[in-house]
Parts: C-alpha cells; structure tokens; sequence
C-alpha cells in the first residue's frame, strides 16, 4: 500500500516537453514507489498486438471473446518481453502485487490462462514491459517539470479509449494539458 511521501496507485502524467520516445505524452500507473524507486505500467500506449494474439503466442487456445480483442500496451522499456496485467479485481494469482483500490499487477501466466478461458478478472489491460526508476530518480525528474502526478482512476486505466487518456489524467487534477508549456517559471 502507499506510503506517505510516495506515488503508489497514482498516474504520472508527461508533461508536453518530455520528448524521450518511450514516455512521450504517457499516462503511467505507479504500481510501486519507495525508497529504492518506483515501478509502472504505461497505460496509453497499445501496440499492434490484441490479447488473443498474444495469449496464442504463449500456447493458449484462440480467445473469440471480447477481451481478446483488447489491445496490448507498451507497458515501459524495462523487460519488454514479459507480461504485466494491470487488472481490477485482485483475485487470486500465482504472483501478484496488490496496489491498492481493489486493483493489482500480475505477471504470472496463470492470469492469461484464465483470460483465454473466459474467467479472468473483470477488468484488465494486458502490457508488455515496464517503467522503471531507481532511488530519487522519479523526484528528480518531477522536481525537473517532466511529469505531473496525481491520483488514478480505475475508468481511465480501463474503460476510455488509449488516445484520451492523457488528457483525462491530467483533467483529474484540473490541468488542460493541451495548454500548458513545459517550462518552469522562475521569478
């Protein structure tokens, strides 16, 4: 769970001149924040992959059902080759970090057999790779104006189309995105 002074279940936020390819106009759900650093999914940027294709491509039987359609996302630049699934509820999976609001990430295999089933959790948004920070990095970089943060919601992670949720995430705290600059005032 979140500890004060930590960003755990809540987005990071791109700000506009943050121009690294991997995090470009990226909304990324902190997972994990602590005194080591912090781990998250990036949660609007699919690929060109839908879940049935990539559950095939671990030996699961064709997924003809709704979530198979769903997009895969690039989850970050960290370990790119292994599966993260964001999803709400927790449920009971062979590895899995509970974050909090009823919401956890799994990387055990076990989840996507129970998505090709039919029988996976509610809610879920199925990544490739993570973003990762060591200790003090991610203070740094939003003490540097490139990022904002503020609290997740479960319907932008789950339910808005990839494309609106950068703008919806910084909505959450009151910022138009669209009109801010990347650049620090200073007096």
């Amino acid at each position: 769970m979140s500890e004060p002074g930590y960003l755990s279940n809540q987005f990071l936020i791109a700000m506009p001149n943050l121009l690294d390819p991997n995090f470009f106009h990226s909304v990324t759900y902190i997972c994990e924040h602590n005194a080591q650093g912090a781990m998250g999914i990036v949660i609007n940027q699919p690929v060109d992959m839908t879940v049935a294709e990539l559950a095939e491509h671990v030996g699961e039987p064709p997924m003809p059902h709704e979530q198979g359609r769903r997009s895969v996302y690039r989850g970050g630049p960290v370990e790119s080759e292994r599966g993260f699934v964001l999803h709400s509820p927790v449920g009971q999976w062979e590895s899995t970090l509970p974050v909090a609001d009823g919401l956890g990430v799994t990387t055990s295999s076990d989840i996507i057999h129970a998505m090709a089933e039919g029988r996976g959790p509610e809610k879920s948004l199925v990544a490739l790779g993570y973003a990762g920070w060591g200790a003090g990095q991610l203070e740094a970089e939003i003490r540097e104006n490139a990022w904002l943060n503020g609290p997740a919601d479960h319907a932008i992670i789950f339910d808005i189309p990839a494309e609106e949720r950068w703008t919806a995430a910084a909505a959450l705290i009151g910022v138009d995105i669209n009109q801010l600059s990347g650049d620090a005032g200073h007096a």
